[in-house]
């Protein structure tokens, strides 16, 4: 099961790769931002089931970590306006990051398969991700519009 898992989380990884760069060549929208973490959201209801419950120490850990880990994907995700649209600049640094973040989620899993029952570790990953990709895109939001009031500003002033 942990085989399989991890082989959907490195297909996950490298989609997530392949969208992103497609994604840098079109304008971004707020929408476009801030729709992933709605749809993620959905996966919460996986803990309906007591199979996925985890403990109030599990839920801040897979938390914090996934927190801490938002900070490389915020540092890595940055605008640009081009032709008065907003973009997201291409960085080399992200895909490495994402990478490197997927060989941790799998050593990890490996480590802590040990310790943790299935259910239970699929639910702090999930809170993992969830903790991470809500901070990195609020973040991201707030930097599309700033930018886009910006670009707004001066589209209004060179009029």
């Amino acid at each position: 099961m942990m085989i399989a898992s991890s082989i959907v989380a490195i297909c996950m990884g490298f989609f997530v790769l392949f969208i992103r760069m497609k994604a840098q060549k079109k304008p971004v929208s707020g929408k476009k931002i801030i729709l992933p973490p709605i749809f993620m959201s959905t996966g919460a209801l996986m803990f309906l089931f007591p199979f996925f419950r985890v403990t109030l120490g599990e839920l801040l850990e897979a938390l914090t970590v996934g927190m801490l880990f938002s900070i490389l994907l915020i540092k890595t995700s940055k605008f640009e306006v081009r032709d008065h649209d907003i973009y997201l600049k291409r960085s080399k640094a992200f895909a490495f990051i994402l990478i490197g973040l997927l060989i941790v989620r799998i050593v990890a899993k490996s480590i802590l398969s040990a310790t943790i029952d299935y259910g239970a570790l699929s639910g702090m990953f999930w809170i993992l991700a969830f903790g991470m990709i809500v901070p990195w895109r609020i973040t991201m939001y707030i930097q599309y519009r700033r930018l886009h009031q910006e670009n707004s500003d001066l589209t209004t002033n060179s009029i």
